[in-house]
């Protein structure tokens, strides 16, 4: 008689009770509600990563591998910068608003970091700098902290947030491209879902 069971050793998808699907971006209001609750707790490190999190649009990959010298000349940080995608290996360029530069200086001040430091470093000593996992968590715990549904949000929440402003301001997709670093323009129509989001907008503003 035959007693294995047939679901020893089956695979469980990634996805498993997981809601997938583009991650919306973050409103104004809730960009300043999180902000404010930083702020209001003191926590210079997480204020200074969300801050920079929005201004620079990265993926987190490229985000949590930053270093002092990409970001800071001298003691300074600095209002523009440029760095190197590792997916595409292709330069992105960003600014860095007043306000991020000063949630940066400070927590760099306050840590003494050097040019060749990650402005980030992780609390696991196995990891020199912030992890993917670890940044995805404070996500989750910023949205939530504002009374969002976590599980709808994650790490291109971040990514996503300034250039969904932009573009509902401005409605120029081709600035939208090169903020993000895409190579093609159909890319980043279905990475913004602005076809899906102007199509909502028009029937909202529709009167039947």
């Amino acid at each position: 008689m035959n007693t294995e069971n047939p679901e020893a050793g089956c695979h469980v998808p990634w996805n498993k009770g997981k809601i997938t699907g583009q991650k919306p971006a973050v409103k104004l209001r809730e960009i300043w509600a999180i902000r404010t609750r930083l702020q209001l707790s003191s926590n210079v490190r997480e204020l200074a990563i969300f801050n920079l999190a929005i201004d620079s649009k990265l993926r987190a990959c490229d985000l949590t591998r930053l270093q002092v010298q990409d970001v800071c000349h001298g003691s300074r940080v600095c209002s523009r910068t440029t760095v190197l995608q590792q997916k595409t290996q292709r330069p992105v360029q960003f600014e860095i608003t007043e306000h991020t530069r000063q949630s940066l200086e400070a927590w760099i001040g306050a840590r003494g970091l050097k040019p060749g430091d990650y402005p980030f470093p992780s609390r696991v000593h196995t990891s020199p700098h912030l992890s993917m996992r670890q940044y995805a968590r404070m996500v989750h715990h910023w949205v939530a902290s504002i009374g969002l549904d976590d599980t709808v949000y994650g790490t291109h929440t971040m990514r996503r947030t300034k250039v969904s402003l932009i573009y509902r301001r401005t409605k120029n997709l081709r600035a939208v491209q090169l903020l993000l670093g895409h190579t093609k323009l159909e890319s980043t129509v279905r990475y913004l879902g602005i076809e899906v989001d102007d199509a909502l907008e028009m029937a909202e503003q529709t009167e039947v």
